[in-house]
């Protein structure tokens, strides 16, 4: 059984700083592409970043750019996504997801076969 779960979730103020790690469980998924996407209640899941199986292409929506770095760690089987200068407008919950053969279609949630079950982000003023 394949199992993503994430961490690192919680309460910050606004300009402060979370990391998010997501654990993949149950096979390797080294050759996996990895994303991160969040959604909020009565909105589509929406793409925030994501990472190629090499760990050497990045990909980030223009509205975390320059603020959140997404980095994978293959040997833990782990992605992380360091969040910094949050804002409210980014307060919901982060899904992390893995799939295969992504190539440039990242930022689609449909590629993603796998995903967690989601950490609760909350920045306040």
């Amino acid at each position: 059984q394949v199992l993503l779960v994430e961490s690192g979730g919680g309460l910050v103020q606004a300009g402060g700083s979370l990391r998010l790690s997501c654990t993949a469980s149950g096979r390797s998924f080294s050759m996996y592409a990895m994303g991160w996407f969040r959604q909020a209640p009565g909105k589509e899941r929406e793409f925030v970043a994501a990472i190629n199986w090499s760990g050497g292409s990045t990909y980030y929506a223009d509205s975390v750019k320059g603020r959140f770095t997404i980095s994978r760690e293959k040997v833990k089987n782990t992605v992380y996504m360091q969040m910094n200068s949050l804002k409210p407008e980014d307060t919901t919950v982060y899904y992390c997801a893995a799939g295969e053969r992504v190539g440039y279609y990242m930022c689609r949630t449909s590629m993603y076969a796998y995903w967690g079950q989601g950490t609760q982000v909350a920045v306040s003023t």
